[in-house]
């Protein structure tokens, strides 16, 4: 019988959240491009604390995502592949409040982002 998956309860938890979402992200024929230019080391450990920001409510996380964001070539159909791999990501690896609440932000971001860029 299956092990049912665990929520996200703590750091740990988004740690393997976040490294399992931009492995998919890198290996993504659509998302790698805009991304290309990232320093992985630095920036995976600004991404720990913005989830665990989001989640955890730790308050690890100091900057603006959006202004990070608004020169990249991204229009919707980069926010919908993003938001599959993040969704696709969450449900194999978690389920629960946490997890509902994760897939939800993540929504919101990406709404959010799409609506300051302007794309439909």
């Amino acid at each position: 019988m299956n092990q049912p998956l665990p929520d996200i309860t703590d750091r740990e938890s988004i740690i393997t959240l976040v490294d399992r979402f931009y492995e998919k992200v890198r290996q993504d024929d659509l998302l790698s491009p805009v991304f290309s230019h990232v320093n992985w080391p630095t920036h995976l450990p600004v991404m720990y604390n913005f989830w665990s920001s989001m989640l955890l409510g730790d308050q690890s996380y100091q900057g603006n995502p959006f202004q990070k964001h608004i020169h990249l070539p991204i229009q919707t159909i980069h926010f919908n592949r993003w938001l599959l791999h993040f969704k696709n990501t969450v449900d194999e690896h978690f389920s629960g409040a946490m997890a509902a609440e994760a897939k939800m932000r993540a929504e919101s971001i990406a709404s959010l982002f799409r609506h300051r860029l302007k794309l439909a």
